[in-house]
């Protein structure tokens, strides 16, 4: 087969692999489409340090090649959508209910991490009675796709916001995941939202979704601008969707005392994150931090396909570019390079 990978630090490109082998428990899957991601960016720059001729990609749907001999419940050629973190569902982190953490901080995330990811023709799933989820006939690939990861990422930032009903939250960065998490909000009955970003397009897209504010930070200092909108107070919550040391420290400042930060972003770059004192109460301002990596399992990826079939949320919109998997690299470096007004690049198998 073949699979586009990470040969080494900034270096990409296709090559051929061996279909991977099925476990009792696993699955194979054969790839019809998949979402290239920023988080294949910051693997190849070496985020998560040097990985030689590892499969990129971690959102990707298909149907079923092959199956374990004890996965229950599922049939070969089914379509399904795989979520970007696979646990096991066995191990202590699991069981204490942090199945993003299996085994080990980021245990969960093992596609493109500690095991080859889905920009493949086929890719392996690992537990799949939990990690494999059908996909309804009234779904199609594309939408099926954003629950893999930018829905169940953004929903989870305005989860872990906390906004109270009616309260206020501010969110900074408008790509993909910042705009599910715009979704979120207002699905999660935030009374005001506030989106922070400078592309026209997202911000643009920001109020289409859900937004009540838009705010050009190259334009107006967002920090004053969430001041004057909540008379002095700050937000009851806000949620870090872009991974960037300003950002985060602007979500600390623009969060009332008692308020939650809700960090999304994949801070890929430097050895720390600076908190501002003064704004943090010098350590005693009662704010929480919350961070969190995408949820997964079938369970809560049914609940997300359910708001796209009654039409809660379009992801789909989501999707500016188009490319067929011979061309992924072409994505791969429209997506690095942030141009041309790229929020997802789609590529079908």
């Amino acid at each position: 087969m073949r699979a586009f990978v990470m040969h080494e630090i900034g270096k990409v490109g296709i090559m051929e692999k061996p279909i991977p082998e099925c476990g009792p428990n696993d699955a194979i899957v054969k790839t019809t489409s998949a979402l290239i991601c920023t988080s294949d960016v910051h693997t190849v720059g070496g985020a998560i340090g040097q990985r030689k001729d590892m499969t990129l990609g971690h959102e990707a749907v298909g149907v079923i090649f092959k199956l374990g001999s004890a996965v229950q419940g599922y049939k070969v050629g089914e379509r399904v959508a795989v979520n970007a973190i696979t646990p096991c569902y066995k191990c202590t982190n699991c069981q204490r209910g942090f199945t993003s953490q299996c085994t080990q901080a980021l245990g969960g995330w093992k596609y493109a991490n500690i095991k080859d990811g889905s920009f493949a023709e086929y890719f392996h799933v690992n537990d799949a009675e939990a990690n494999l989820t059908k996909i309804p006939d009234s779904i199609t690939d594309e939408q099926a796709l954003y629950t893999t990861d930018m829905m169940t990422t953004g929903f989870m930032g305005a989860e872990h916001a906390n906004t109270p009903l009616g309260g206020s939250v501010a969110i900074f960065g408008q790509g993909p995941i910042g705009l599910m998490a715009t979704v979120g909000a207002r699905l999660l009955g935030a009374g005001l939202i506030i989106a922070v970003d400078t592309v026209p397009k997202r911000l643009e897209l920001a109020k289409k979704l859900g937004a009540d504010i838009a705010i050009d930070f190259k334009q107006t200092d967002p920090i004053e601008e969430i001041m004057r909108l909540t008379n002095g107070e700050g937000t009851d919550a806000a949620i870090e969707a872009l991974g960037s040391q300003i950002t985060f420290e602007n979500c600390v400042k623009a969060t009332r005392p008692g308020g939650v930060i809700s960090n999304i972003g994949y801070h890929g770059e430097g050895e720390y994150l600076m908190i501002p004192r003064a704004e943090w109460g010098v350590g005693m301002s009662d704010k929480t931090i919350r961070t969190g990596l995408c949820p997964g399992g079938n369970e809560r990826m049914g609940r997300l396909m359910r708001l796209i079939e009654n039409g809660r949320v379009d992801p789909t919109v989501l999707t500016t570019h188009r490319f067929k998997f011979e061309d992924i690299e072409k994505g791969y470096q429209l997506m690095a390079s942030k141009m041309d007004g790229v929020i997802k690049p789609l590529v079908t198998f």
